[in-house]
C-alpha cells in the first residue's frame, strides 16, 4: 500500500495524471437471427442503452437457432434471444425456458406483438411478410405473365425458374409454409406444395437468399420477405415485388430474456430498452412494420397497402405444429433443400 501511495505521489509530482478506471463491462450473450449487417448498429445502440453491458451475439438462421435452443435447453448458454421469431419463443414458453419479465413500455406497443399469455416472457419488435419477387428484365423477354395469386406459380411456364426459402432454415420459409396450411387447409396445402416443387429449382439456407438471387439475375422469381425485397428495390435491382391477392403469411421478430440467465438484471434493462421508441426506430430502418404505433419509416418502393393482404395467422398453431410440419416438408422436399 505504501509502495501505491509513493508512486501515485511520483506521478501527481510530475503532473502526469493516473488513468480513470474504464467502466467495467459485463458480457451478455444473445442469440440472434437478426440479419449479419444489423449486428454492429444493435450492438452500439444497446451498449450506449447499458454501458455496463458488451454484447457478445451468436447468430443463425431463425430453424438453426431454434433448434440449438432446444438442444440446448438442459444446459442454457444465452442470456438472451432478441430477433427470433416469435413462434420459435412461443415454443420456449411452452417449455419453460424463458424468464417472465414485461419490460418496461412495452404497453405502449401494437397488441400482436405482446405476449397474451401469462406468465409474460416474449416482446415483438417488428414483422415481415412473405413475398414474391420477380425479375421485370427476365419476366419481359422470356414473355412470362405477372401471377397475382399463389396459384398462378403453378403454371408450366414456371417450370425451373423459382427459388423458394427452406423453411427448416428461415423463419421466411416457414411463414410461408403455414400460411398455405393454414388458409389452405391441410391436404390442399400439401397438394399445392407438391405442384409447386414441380416449377422450384432449389430450396435455399437464407430467407433474404432467394430475392437475391432474383436480383442478380441468377432467378426468374424466388419468395423472399417484404423488407429485403424493398431494400433491394431501393438500391437499383431490377425486381417487382409481388404480393398476392390471396393473402401472405407473416412472422414477428421478438426477444426475451432466458430462463438461467447468470446477469438477469442487465438482461431486463437490455429487454427494457428493446421495448423503447428509440429501439423501435432502429427496428423501422430494415422493417416496415414494428411494434410501437408511432413509429413507421418505410422506403418509397415499400409495396402500399400490403398490410391488408396479410393472411389470417395463428402463431400459437405455428409454434405447436412446427416439428410435425418441417418432418412432412423434409420427406416430401428435402431433397432439393440447400445444404446449411
Amino acid at each position: 500500500m505504501r509502495l501505491a501511495a509513493a508512486l501515485l505521489g511520483l506521478l501527481v509530482a510530475f503532473g502526469i495524471a493516473p488513468a480513470a478506471h474504464a467502466t467495467e463491462r459485463t458480457r451478455l450473450t444473445i442469440y440472434t437471427a437478426l440479419e449479419p449487417e444489423q449486428h454492429a448498429p444493435f450492438k452500439q445502440a444497446i451498449e450506449a442503452a447499458v454501458p455496463e453491458v458488451e454484447i457478445s451475439w451468436v447468430w443463425h438462421q431463425t430453424g438453426v437457432l431454434t433448434d440449438r435452443i432446444l438442444a440446448e435447453r438442459e444446459h442454457m448458454q444465452a442470456d438472451m434471444v432478441l430477433g427470433l421469431a416469435a413462434t420459435s419463443l412461443i415454443a420456449f414458453e411452452k417449455l419453460g425456458l424463458l424468464l417472465p419479465y414485461e419490460p418496461v413500455g412495452a404497453d405502449r406497443l401494437r397488441k400482436p406483438f405482446r405476449d397474451p399469455t401469462a406468465p409474460y416472457t416474449w416482446t415483438g419488435m417488428d414483422a415481415y411478410l412473405g413475398v414474391i419477387c420477380l425479375n421485370s428484365d427476365l419476366a419481359q423477354r422470356q414473355r412470362i405473365l405477372t401471377p397475382t395469386r399463389w396459384q398462378h406459380l403453378l403454371r408450366s411456364e414456371w417450370k425451373g425458374r423459382l427459388v423458394l426459402p427452406s423453411p427448416v432454415m428461415t423463419g421466411t420459409g416457414y411463414l410461408l409454409v403455414s400460411n398455405w396450411i393454414q388458409n389452405m387447409g391441410e391436404d390442399a396445402a400439401w397438394a399445392f406444395m407438391d405442384a409447386l416443387d414441380q416449377n422450384v429449382v432449389a430450396y435455399l439456407a437464407t430467407g433474404s437468399g432467394p430475392c437475391e438471387e432474383v436480383a442478380n439475375g441468377r432467378h426468374l422469381a424466388g419468395l423472399s420477405y417484404d423488407m429485403r425485397a424493398a431494400l433491394l428495390k431501393e438500391g437499383g435491382a431490377p425486381i417487382q415485388i409481388l404480393v398476392p391477392a390471396d393473402g401472405v403469411g407473416w412472422e414477428l421478430e421478438a426477444f426475451a430474456i432466458v430462463a438461467g440467465s447468470h446477469h438477469i438484471d442487465l438482461a431486463k434493462r437490455v429487454a427494457d430498452w428493446a421495448a423503447s421508441r428509440a429501439a423501435n426506430e432502429l427496428y423501422a430502418q430494415t422493417f416496415a412494420i414494428v411494434a410501437h404505433p408511432e413509429v413507421s419509416n418505410p422506403p418509397s418502393t415499400y409495396p402500399p397497402h400490403i398490410e391488408a393482404r396479410m393472411a389470417k395467422n395463428d402463431l400459437s398453431w405455428m409454434a405447436e405444429n412446427r416439428t410435425r410440419v418441417l418432418a412432412e416438408w423434409t420427406r416430401r422436399y428435402g431433397a432439393k433443400a440447400q445444404p446449411n
